[in-house]
């Protein structure tokens, strides 16, 4: 549930900070969530512990004349966020937003000038989001909606074999950057000789794709990936081109199997495009992929499953950073 911790008055307040309880780093006692507390005086604070009521709490945080909302989590909870902030204000009216640390990886805010200790940077956003010294900026995000009655607002959108990673990492023992970079170098290892997860991981799946109404050369795709930063965790830049026009998203697909797209890590590290016969490499302003059932996709580290999915550019934030 959501639970509004510090009201200051019966005025109306400019900052609202909302803090995901069942983040990593803010679950419990932490270092992180003390320093949090500690630096929101002059602000309306709400924590959760659940999604459900996200909606009922960003309706009120827009009845009270919200300037500012600081999110404080990781990569889902600033997609959820952000998602809930659009149907209460109205994607034309909302807020300046700002990511603070909490997360697991929190990729987007790194993306956006997270950097440091976690609690360093904690108090550098969120004293700068309530004295106003804040930097403003635009950024684009990603519309995803599927046929599960899902529409969300993110930022990272990824399937085929980013939904087969995101299975083999939320099992794993160790997350994190470290637990990721294991999986990662086991497929990497593997794809030279076709181990049995990179097979799991690398092998595509068949389904349609389109891209601006015209179908994509291809029957079956190992990775479909779409976002709006260029760095998706460990110095991958598979999205090379990613916020390069904000009305189109950056699309990668490829249909290479284990064999063939491992061996190409390097070209991702190094921010370049993959190679290969049907591979797709474009900006679009939408894309849809149907599969022949439903099927996991992943919204920024979250997982849901659909058959059909619509990806688009969605509205422009205003961003803050210190």
């Amino acid at each position: 549930m959501f639970l509004a911790c510090m009201l200051l008055g019966g005025a109306p307040v400019s900052t609202h900070v909302v803090i995901n309880r069942a983040a990593r780093h803010l679950r419990g006692d932490t270092a992180l969530y003390r320093t949090t507390l500690a630096c929101v005086n002059g602000a309306v604070v709400h924590e959760t512990r659940a999604l459900a009521e996200l909606d009922d709490v960003a309706k009120k945080i827009a009845g009270n004349g919200a300037k500012n909302v600081v999110l404080c989590g990781g990569d889902g909870s600033y997609m959820a966020g952000v998602t809930s902030l659009a149907k209460a204000f109205g994607e034309e009216n909302m807020p300046a937003v700002a990511f603070a640390p909490g997360g697991t990886v929190s990729t987007v805010a790194r993306n956006w000038g997270l950097g440091g200790s976690l609690e360093t940077y904690a108090r550098r956003i969120l004293g700068a989001a309530l004295s106003g010294t804040a930097r403003e900026t635009r950024r684009p995000t990603l519309r995803v909606r599927d046929d599960g009655g899902g529409d969300r607002i993110g930022f990272i959108f990824g399937a085929g074999l980013v939904a087969q990673f995101f299975d083999e990492y939320n099992a794993a023992p160790v997350q994190g950057y470290s637990g990721a970079a294991r999986i990662v170098a086991r497929i990497f290892a593997g794809s030279f000789y076709g181990s049995a997860l990179a097979k799991k991981i690398l092998t595509p799946v068949p389904c349609r794709l389109e891209i601006d109404g015209v179908p994509a050369p291809a029957n079956a795709f190992s990775l479909i990936a779409a976002s709006v930063v260029k760095d998706l965790g460990l110095h991958m830049h598979l999205l090379h081109r990613a916020a390069e026009d904000p009305t189109r998203v950056h699309l990668v697909a490829s249909p290479l199997g284990p064999l063939w797209l491992g061996p190409q890590m390097p070209l991702v590290l190094a921010g370049k495009s993959l190679r290969g016969k049907s591979h797709v490499d474009a900006l679009a302003e939408r894309f849809s992929i149907t599969f022949h059932e439903e099927k996991s996709y992943v919204l920024d580290g979250d997982t849901m499953r659909a058959r059909r999915i619509d990806v688009s550019a969605g509205p422009e934030l205003r961003v803050l950073t210190p």
